[in-house]
């Protein structure tokens, strides 16, 4: 097998499934570790993996839980074995604390070193001297100064440099590979002195392919774990086409239309506003949701919301069910106050979901939002999902096939997408279908 992966969180994990199916590698990812009955179903596949929840998790929680999935993932003896966080690699010491799982991970695979990538340009992330970059509305941003991931609820970035960023969360020694020397020579002379972690700059397409070049290279050397975003996946997929050892692309078949559509939203990004606006002017009917109905009073809350939700599903609509519009309707202060508050916003969104998808027979959905999206499959009792239709223009957020034991719910259609994610269109470029 070329990849086992853990993602922390579960739009990211979509991400590196669709960049691995995108180039030809047959990707499975679990929502948990699978069955032996589970796993048979997919036997055959190139690279296989967990969807997490880490990224919003204490290092408590990280201690507890994540030293079972890493000794699931080693045991599956894969080539690579990658933890995949955001591209923004918004984290912070309390809460999605990066350095903390890769030190969990360090002792499992007996790694003295730790590759780092992040910069992935399909998703307009870029790292230049350990510095990290981001897109948004066409322009190019330092993290720190970035509109939205600056100011983010939870985990706002104050500092571009990931080497200062991930030193408030561990103590391991961080070096860097720049941009302007990823030669061979260049690289060992880092890795020689390397006691920790070894962070390899990407800013463009030659940057991308020699460090997966590098990676393919050190394997051997360093052991199979790493560490990054789904730009590990996409440097790894670039060297090995190159490499001739995968086809490189793949095909799918056109998305057709669907009558209509049960979309949820927990994000509280301006991108994920814009798509819900541009949804209700194109025949989506809103339902706003208090999240903090849904964190205190969650069996009311959802209860409510279901039956509304389905009257107008019941009149042929598509509905968009969201708990806010933009950061400025964020409940953040409140909701953080209440324990498992947005952990229950999740769930809560994802149980409307299910009454949607079961009374109806629906065959599509859409669950925007990373934490969100997180939880609220988790309630959906779904055990797999598979490449359905990446959305090219758009990376990081593909129309997966669900698997599940429930006959309702099987070969159902989701799609995930974190608050950054997706062209304006995207809630109704789901609904009316998409040519190969």
């Amino acid at each position: 097998m070329l990849l086992s992966y853990y993602g922390d969180d579960f739009t990211g994990s979509t991400d590196v499934m669709e960049s691995m199916a995108l180039h030809g590698v047959k990707t499975v990812l679990f929502t948990r570790i699978p069955t032996l009955q589970e796993q048979a179903r997919f036997a055959g596949f190139d690279a296989v993996g967990i969807a997490g929840t880490s990224r919003s998790q204490t290092p408590g929680w990280m201690d507890q839980h994540l030293p079972q999935h890493f000794m699931w993932l080693k045991q599956v003896g894969a080539r690579f074995c990658h933890y995949k966080v955001c591209s923004t690699f918004d984290s912070a010491p309390h809460v999605g604390n990066i350095g903390r799982a890769i030190e969990i991970a360090r002792g499992i695979f007996a790694q003295r070193v730790t590759p780092l990538v992040v910069g992935a340009p399909q998703l307009k992330r870029y790292t230049a001297f350990g510095h990290l970059f981001a897109g948004y509305q066409g322009q190019t941003y330092r993290i720190d100064r970035h509109p939205v991931m600056s100011r983010h609820p939870v985990t706002p970035m104050d500092e571009a440099d990931l080497r200062l960023h991930l030193a408030r969360q561990t103590t391991l020694p961080i070096d860097l590979v720049p941009a302007n020397a990823l030669g061979d020579a260049a690289v060992d002379q880092v890795l020689d002195a390397a006691k920790g972690i070894v962070l390899f700059d990407v800013f463009d397409a030659a940057t991308q392919l020699e460090t997966g070049r590098q990676l393919l290279r050190i394997a051997d050397r360093v052991g199979p774990f790493v560490a990054g975003s789904s730009g590990v996946d996409y440097a790894l997929v670039k060297a090995l086409a190159a490499a001739g050892e995968i086809p490189g692309r793949a095909s799918f078949p056109a998305l057709p239309k669907v009558e209509h559509i049960i979309a949820v939203s927990g994000s509280c990004s301006p991108t994920t506003a814009r798509q819900i606006r541009h949804a209700f002017g194109a025949g989506f009917t809103g339902l706003h949701a208090d999240p903090l109905d849904l964190a205190r009073t969650p069996d009311e809350a959802v209860a409510r919301l279901s039956t509304e939700a389905r009257r107008l599903m019941g009149e042929g609509r598509s509905v968009l069910v969201y708990t806010a519009l933009d950061p400025e309707t964020d409940r953040g202060g409140p909701l953080d106050a209440i324990p498992d508050g947005r952990h229950r916003v999740g769930q809560g969104l994802g149980r409307i979901a299910r009454a949607c998808i079961e009374e109806f027979g629906l065959k599509r959905a859409i669950l925007a939002g990373g934490d969100t999206s997180s939880h609220a499959l988790g309630e959906l009792d779904v055990f797999s999902l598979t490449t359905r239709f990446p959305l090219v223009a758009t990376p990081g957020s593909p129309l997966c096939t669900a698997a599940s034991a429930d006959a309702r719910l099987d070969g159902i259609e989701i799609a995930m997408k974190g608050g950054q994610v997706g062209g304006d269109d995207y809630f109704v470029a789901l609904r009316d279908g998409l040519a190969a």
